[in-house]
């Protein structure tokens, strides 16, 4: 019985202490429980790449091992997605920051998402939907910009977009057939050349 009971010791996670003798509210030791729950504390904050979550495992020392098999065991259970998170990505992106594919894609890659992911996710992006999000951000870029001399409201518009990731020859003419919408006379903007799309001017 006796023996019996050393094994069952043995299964259960141990639990540490720190260097005050607190227990530290009972937290695992047991390299797969911390590795474990050191992901599901990211991924309750916002979703994350597989790559993210190990390297923050590697970060937080945890063996390349053991993070490969907790991130395996999520990846099963539907946790670790990085099609999914792709996707979820790419909808927020253009939504709430108003980024363009090439923007996208590179966080996305940055993010260590794979190529092929990369692909498949921002290849929903039509490109008259693209244009769409880049006249609206243009229309509401000129509301604050109208005591702004023209050349200067047009490297500021020109700028934003190619941060934001849209192409410049988009860019280029979205913001000409914007700004010249909002003059008066209707007149199209000053023709730009490659200087005008310095985004510190």
């Amino acid at each position: 019985m006796v023996g019996a009971g050393r094994r069952a010791t043995e299964r259960r996670p141990a639990t540490g202490t720190d260097a005050s003798g607190d227990p530290g509210a009972g937290r695992p030791t047991d390299p797969l429980a911390v590795a474990r729950e050191i992901c599901l504390r990211q991924l309750a904050t916002r979703a994350r790449s597989r790559t993210e979550l190990a390297t923050t495992l590697r970060r937080r020392g945890v063996a390349d091992d053991v993070a490969a098999a907790v991130l395996d065991r999520l990846a099963a259970v539907g946790l670790v997605d990085d099609a999914a998170f792709a996707a979820a990505f790419v909808s927020s992106a253009r939504s709430q920051r108003g980024l363009g594919r090439q923007a996208i894609a590179a966080e996305l890659r940055r993010r260590g998402v794979q190529p092929a992911m990369v692909e498949a996710a921002t290849a929903v992006v039509a490109a008259q939907d693209e244009e769409a999000t880049a006249r609206d951000l243009v229309r509401r870029r000129l509301r604050s910009m109208d005591r702004l001399p023209e050349q200067a409201r047009t490297r500021r518009l020109l700028a934003m977009l190619m941060r934001r990731g849209y192409p410049p020859e988009l860019a280029i003419r979205v913001v000409r057939e914007q700004a010249s919408a909002d003059t008066d006379d209707g007149e199209p903007p000053t023709t730009w050349d490659g200087g005008d799309l310095d985004p510190s001017v």
